[in-house]
């Protein structure tokens, strides 16, 4: 499509109205259309999809809205098997590691965890299939736990052929395809492979083909799939490219006859794929929306509606608009409204023949219900994982400082001058960092620990095994370590500690996106200086946003209640 616009009067489009207008034509717009056609009452079957889990069990649970947790996605899939449909559970692949290669520090609690997540997919999701990923390689190919369905995986990694999955009178055919230069792993031509596999389930009697891919991007997972042809559904893994959260795709993208779907990364969006098979049908399976995508769509255009309409005023006030531009743009505007008003009122659009799905992006947050077998087992990990890192830390001193350099003494040191500010420092959230870990068990996760402890990995500081001073984040996480400060009263010149340390500090060692998602510098920074501790450095801060309050605002946006069953 190729886009004219007309310039206003010594302006220039701004931003947002470009953006507006490029999510216009959106490739998936919804029109109007007459009542739905009937269909069947409920699914014919359901596909859970993920890929990209990279070794995780549950998230962090600093953030507001954490996502990802085997425990609840066990459930999810228990929940719908209850309902009566047939269930398949298939991944496309990347699930057992976290990091590749492991680092020699993490082998233990590395090699466990893909146990663990073996085990669950084994014994509780059931798995129909699951692909080979980059993640799951880190540690070679007898480390895979499990052979994996590929059709072009030419190496000594253990695989098996294309399947034929059977459930009531389903016939659902799986394989799986390795994209040239997805990831390094021995592999013959991908197409040919594709072709192969498709042709022998398509004579085995597979009413739908699903493609497992592992591919670099979006774009060569969609080639692959179009070159290879009769798939129906493909999911795909993008190794680190897989989409986290907020770039997630509600709508699946049209292949020639089929459908491509990227599950989120890392377990924090499954897709569930709802089929409904009417009898006798041979054409391609047609994307009906449904309730939970209408949904999510709805917010999309919300959104967009709310751009458009603040445009639409500024442009109201600009005498010198050119007001058949701006009228396009009110049609436009409209144009949209109707997308959101047929979708609220036919959120599911049944074609008048042939078969059909709809997808669901479900976010796996905490508000879900966890499996209590799934979530003991997690539970049993934990303290396994951390009494064999604790055993393999014996014996192994941080490294000492260099000779002059200080070393991290603790806070108990700092007290003896500073009673003020250690006594407001005990009433911070800081000062509870090692309990929210304990609290859960994972006070010896390597995934956790280095953000709860002070001097981390640092020299003259802590390691996992020698940390019992350093609990917590005390005064030196933020203003260095303090031997040769407490040595000389404090006396020193100059100053062998950090009096005001830098603004990137946090953000760069443990506030992160990731961990930390409402952080805000001077928020922050108002929760923890105060009386005895910075007090003048509060009052230049002045009123505004704690964060406490940011926090909380984001808790009870996301919700702060735990499903059935959770303890975490």
């Amino acid at each position: 499509m190729r886009w004219m616009f007309r310039r206003l009067a010594g302006r220039c489009l701004s931003l947002g109205l470009v953006l507006g207008l490029i999510a216009c034509c959106h490739r998936d717009e919804v029109k109007p259309g007459p009542t739905a056609a009937a269909g069947p009452t409920k699914p014919s079957f359901t596909i859970f999809a993920l890929a990209e889990v990279r070794g995780q069990i549950g998230p962090c649970g600093c953030t507001s809205d954490p996502l990802g947790d085997i425990s609840r996605t066990a459930q999810l899939v228990a929940d719908a098997e209850k309902a009566g449909g047939p269930v398949f559970v298939v991944d496309a692949g990347s699930l057992l590691y976290s990091q590749s290669p492991v680092p020699a520090h993490l082998v233990a609690q590395e090699d466990l965890k893909a146990d663990l997540l073996a085990s669950i997919y084994k014994k509780q999701l059931a798995v129909t299939a699951v692909g080979l990923g980059p993640a799951d390689i880190a540690m070679g190919a007898t480390k895979v736990r499990f052979p994996r369905v590929e059709s072009n995986v030419t190496g000594e990694y253990p695989t098996k052929p294309a399947l034929i999955a059977t459930a009531a009178d389903q016939k659902i055919g799986v394989f799986g395809v390795i994209a040239e230069d997805a990831f390094v792993v021995p592999i013959s031509d991908p197409v040919a492979a594709g072709k192969k596999a498709v042709k022998d389930l398509r004579e085995r009697g597979a009413q739908v083909v699903v493609a497992l891919l592992q591919a670099s991007t979006k774009k060569e997972a969609i080639t692959l799939a179009k070159s290879i042809g009769g798939i129906d559904l493909a999911i795909a893994g993008l190794g680190q490219n897989a989409p986290e959260p907020d770039a997630i795709e509600i709508e699946p993208t049209r292949l020639d006859n089929g459908w491509l779907v990227i599950p989120g990364n890392r377990g924090q969006i499954v897709s569930r794929i709802d089929v409904y098979e009417r009898a006798g049908a041979t054409s391609p399976l047609v994307d009906a929306i449904g309730p939970a995508a209408a949904t999510a769509k709805i917010a999309q255009l919300d959104k967009e509606l709310a751009a458009r309409d603040a445009e639409l005023a500024r442009f109201a006030a600009d005498k010198s608009a050119d007001q058949a531009f701006v009228a396009a743009k009110q049609k436009e505007r409209a144009d949209v409204a109707a997308q959101r008003a047929q979708l609220v009122k036919q959120p599911l659009v049944v074609p008048a023949a042939g078969s059909y799905f709809t997808l669901d992006q479900v976010r796996i947050s905490k508000g879900l219900a966890c499996s209590i077998t799934a979530q003991d087992e997690v539970t049993a990990f934990y303290a396994a994982a951390g009494a064999a890192n604790v055993k393999a830390a014996e014996g192994k001193a941080p490294e000492p400082a260099a000779k002059g350099k200080p070393s991290y003494v603790g806070s108990a040191s700092c007290g003896d001058c500073h009673d003020a500010a250690e006594k407001y420092w005990t009433k911070t959230v800081h000062a509870q960092a090692w309990k929210t870990l304990v609290d859960r068990g994972q006070q010896f996760d390597y995934d956790c620990i280095g953000c709860h402890v002070t001097g981390w990995q640092q020299p003259g500081g802590s390691n996992l095994a020698h940390n019992d001073t350093l609990r917590d984040v005390q005064c030196e996480t933020c203003h260095g370590p303090a031997s040769i400060h407490v040595a000389k009263g404090g006396q020193e010149k100059p100053l062998a500690i950090v009096l005001d340390p830098p603004e990137n500090l946090c953000a760069g060692q443990c506030h992160t996106h990731e961990h930390s998602d409402t952080f805000q510098h001077d928020a922050y920074l108002r929760d923890i200086v105060g009386p005895g501790h910075g007090e003048k450095r509060r009052a230049k801060l002045g009123d505004g946003p704690t964060g406490a309050s940011l926090r909380k605002a984001a808790l009870d946006k996301a919700g702060k209640s735990l499903g059935a069953n959770c303890t975490r």
